[in-house]
């Protein structure tokens, strides 16, 4: 094997590399919406179930014991 195709195969290697780089920081900011991003960032501070509307009271847990 000769160094041209090693120093080939590594170009290539490194821009695959980067073209996903890329992909991945697209596919992070460009394809979701904002509304996502503020949903996520509320879950922290949410009460009761995820998935449960902020207008319905939480059910209390049952203690076990």
């Amino acid at each position: 094997m000769n160094i041209a195709s090693l120093t080939d195969a590594r170009a290539l290697i490194t821009l695959a590399s980067f073209i996903t780089f890329i992909g991945i920081i697209w596919w992070t900011y460009v394809s979701h919406k904002p509304a996502d991003f503020n949903q996520a960032a509320m879950l922290p501070f949410a009460d009761g179930d995820v998935g449960q509307p902020a207008s319905e009271p939480a059910r209390e847990e049952v203690r076990h014991g």
